[in-house]
C-alpha cells in the first residue's frame, strides 16, 4: 500500500465492524461556537476499508483517504493506535 504525502489522515473510535471488511469510525471535535464561545461537540462518520477485519469495536484507530473503493467508502486503515480491552 502506497501512503501519500499529501493525504488525508484522521484519529477515530470504532464504532461498528458487522460488515465484512468494513469499519465504521467516529470522529469528534471539539469546535468553539463563534458567537456565543461554547465549545460544541461535533462527530462525523467513516467508513473505513478494512482488509483483514483486525479491528474491533471501541478500538482508536488512524486512517488515510484513498481512492473510492465503494459507493461511500473512500478511507482506508492505516493503523490501530490502541485496543479495546474488555
Amino acid at each position: 500500500m502506497q501512503i501519500y504525502k499529501n493525504s488525508k489522515k484522521k484519529i477515530g473510535f470504532v464504532i461498528s465492524n458487522k460488515m465484512k471488511k468494513t469499519i465504521i469510525i467516529s470522529e469528534i471535535k471539539k469546535i468553539k461556537h463563534p458567537y456565543y464561545k461554547k465549545c460544541i461537540l461535533n462527530t462525523k462518520k467513516y467508513y473505513v476499508h478494512d482488509e483483514h477485519n483486525i479491528s474491533n469495536k471501541g478500538d482508536l484507530v488512524k486512517i488515510i483517504e484513498t481512492r473510492p473503493l465503494s459507493k461511500t467508502k473512500c478511507w482506508r486503515l492505516l493503523k490501530i493506535i490502541k485496543k479495546y480491552n474488555y
